[in-house]
């Protein structure tokens, strides 16, 4: 399990749940249901840190709860 902050909404324009990292630019995934988006997010978040480590570029360092105004 990772310890990314990860939100997930309702699209409705989708018809999918939406499940963003905010700490990792441009990690998202989406499914049929809540648990599925989840699931399916945590994958991209380990494929998103592998291609970065493959690249050489930084990997931000988890904050946990992040406070959006």
């Amino acid at each position: 399990m990772t310890k990314y902050e990860v939100i997930i909404y309702w699209s409705k324009e989708d018809q999918a749940f939406i499940a963003e990292v905010p700490e990792l630019p441009g990690c998202a995934a989406d499914g049929t249901t809540y648990k599925e988006a989840l699931a399916n997010v945590e994958v991209v978040i380990k494929e998103w840190i592998e291609t970065a480590q493959k690249l050489d570029r930084p990997v931000p360092e988890a904050k946990g709860r992040l406070m959006f105004a």
